[in-house]
């Protein structure tokens, strides 16, 4: 079960209501550009590519020669992708199936 379940809220419902109203990349950079700082979106977006890399059976070490980033951060995401509420492979396998043959 979910985590964030417990944290419920109009404002967390509101907030997710918004990014599902999205259309395009390009509306995505405006919003999460303004709702985010360089920072932080960077920091979402390489735990989104550590999960890729770990589903991939690429080790920490293999993970941190190829991009600069905490073994505490590898380690939130693998115990998130094996124990938590599957949201990163959700979101991997609908990648996946809209770039099957990714670079």
């Amino acid at each position: 079960m979910p985590r964030i379940r417990n944290d419920r809220s109009e404002s967390i419902d509101e907030l997710f209501r918004g990014i599902l109203s999205l259309r395009d990349i390009e509306e995505c950079y405006h919003f999460f550009g303004d709702l985010f700082t360089v920072q932080e979106l960077s920091a979402f977006a390489q735990r989104l590519q550590v999960a890729h890399m770990l589903s991939d059976g690429k080790t920490y070490e293999a993970i941190r020669g190829e991009i600069s980033t905490s073994s505490s951060t590898i380690t939130r995401v693998n115990t998130e992708l094996r124990y938590g509420s599957g949201g990163y492979k959700l979101v991997l396998d609908r990648l996946a199936q809209e770039d099957p043959h990714p670079e």
